[in-house]
């Protein structure tokens, strides 16, 4: 599954950009069963590694929790951010999809 998104030209930009499509995509691999929402998306340095961290929640639910997924990185960013949303909704898509 693909998906695009647009954004402004900086490093904060391209990494909403490259996670938004990755909710995106996600949305369209589930056939809308889950929908995701992103909230933020930072990339860090600590502990002499750069980190990507996400966070997202499910706005159809009350009061749901907020999913937060980091990725280690050092040259991609961009693709770090995509990781970190695949960390963040990885147990919340098994648990509903594949464990019904």
């Amino acid at each position: 599954y693909t998906a695009e998104a647009e954004g402004l030209t900086s490093q904060a930009g391209e990494l909403r950009c490259a996670a938004q499509a990755c909710v995106m995509a996600l949305t369209k691999a589930v056939q809308g069963a889950i929908k995701f929402e992103l909230l933020g998306v930072k990339a860090v340095r600590a502990f002499d590694a750069n980190v990507v961290i996400v966070s997202l929640s499910i706005p159809t639910e009350r009061e749901g929790p907020r999913l937060v997924g980091c990725f280690l990185t050092e040259e991609d960013t961009p693709r770090g951010a995509a990781l970190a949303v695949l960390n963040a909704t990885n147990r919340v898509l098994g648990n509903r999809l594949f464990m019904r």
